[in-house]
């Protein structure tokens, strides 16, 4: 049985994946329901997969935001300790993240092998190009996506699905948080 993988990540309404403006983190939408969830998601035992961008973003947030900035709640703080996969051809290691693994190499074939190897399930928070290349590869099985209630059309930077396969979604769950924020996980499949 292969391990599940979920391509996890945040959006404006427009589909943008984060912004250059002065909204601040998440949008400046977080609430409680959306911070206990997200907690709760990764409280589960569960191995991430970044690309070397995303691995290298993180970096570079967690170095400069003070400790009492939303880079440092509790469920980024359990992310970043949960045991972790980065997919990289320009990275060398060793990697400053408590539980990481530098793999280099395709990474549809790199995820192929962890779907197949893996105990628990793969997550992957951003990481966008990779994510792309998986899900047209078959290798997504679930799309999670929180909406925040934003449209970014002048500071939107990073679209999310831009260049991304042609996919038939379905729907499997979904929840509102905090009155305006949605989450929506979608079993993908590629549209033929």
């Amino acid at each position: 049985m292969t391990a599940t993988y979920t391509f996890d990540i945040f959006s404006s309404l427009d589909g943008y994946g984060s912004h250059s403006g002065d909204w601040g983190g998440y949008w400046g939408k977080q609430g409680p329901e959306f911070l206990d969830r997200r907690l709760a998601l990764y409280e589960e035992e569960q191995r991430m997969v970044f690309g070397a961008n995303t691995h290298r973003q993180f970096m570079e947030m967690l170095a400069s935001s003070p400790e009492e900035s939303e880079v440092h709640d509790p469920w980024i703080t359990r992310m970043r300790n949960l045991p972790a996969t980065v997919v990289s051809t320009t990275l060398e290691g060793p990697l400053d993240w408590p539980d990481a693994t530098l793999v280099s190499g395709d990474a549809v074939d790199v995820v192929a092998r962890l779907k197949e190897e893996s105990d628990v399930p793969l997550r992957s928070h951003g990481s966008l190009s990779l994510n792309r290349s998986l899900m047209a590869a078959g290798l997504v099985d679930r799309v999670q996506v929180t909406l925040f209630p934003v449209i970014t059309g002048q500071t939107g930077v990073h679209p999310i699905f831009q260049g991304a396969a042609d996919l038939d979604l379905e729907l499997i769950e979904s929840r509102t948080l905090d009155g305006h924020t949605q989450e929506l996980i979608y079993r993908p499949t590629l549209h033929v």
